[in-house]
């Protein structure tokens, strides 16, 4: 059985629902299984759906040369997509990958600008959510440029505690900019 309609959960945050979108919600948010280690989406994917974690981990990263660059993590509850399909129906330049068996609502693309083009305050939720990941993505940028890697790890431990206990050390240090040995030595300072 799967948890309440996540999409109305995560709208609600944002603006009161009327029982119209809801139930429109309720008819057109679809349900994924995958298990660890499988993708969701791989680079070069056109794949325009709007995802929800249910429940799980996952990570993005892009590749460069043979090596893997964890941009991302997501886990219960956060939405997600690839933002070059989803935004311009453009082949992923990320893969993201199930860390967890993992289960998602989503819902596509067409549905989605269908109720945004229906309901006005659905399109000021999309708005919202699309000002909410350009502030993140600010964010990381001035992370990268203005903090130290140990200030990143202790960043990542506040607000982001379930990446520590959940992701392979690989992947967080992946995702931190550093070597794995470079984060082993900032863990045995803590």
């Amino acid at each position: 059985m799967h948890d309440t309609n996540l999409f109305i959960r995560l709208f609600k945050e944002y603006c009161h629902l009327s029982g119209e979108v809801e139930r429109e919600l309720n008819t057109k948010v679809q349900f994924l299984t995958k298990k660890k280690g499988s993708f969701i989406i791989k680079k070069g994917q056109i794949v325009s759906n709007l995802f929800i974690v249910e429940k799980g981990l996952i990570r993005s990263f892009y590749n460069k040369e043979e090596q893997e660059i964890t941009v991302w993590f997501g886990y219960e509850n956060i939405p997600f997509a690839a933002i070059a399909s989803i935004y311009s129906n453009q082949a992923s330049h990320e893969t993201i990958q199930c860390l967890e068996d993992s289960v998602f609502q989503y819902i596509s693309e067409k549905d989605l600008y269908d109720l945004y083009e229906k309901y006005p305050e659905v399109n000021t939720i999309g708005r919202k959510i699309a000002e909410e990941y350009c502030i993140l993505l600010d964010e990381r940028a001035f992370s990268f440029q203005t903090k130290s890697a140990e200030e990143r790890y202790d960043a990542l431990i506040k607000n982001e505690p379930e990446i520590i206990k959940r992701a392979p050390l690989g992947y967080i240090a992946s995702y931190l900019g550093i070597t794995q040995e470079t984060l082993s030595r900032i863990r045995r300072k803590k």
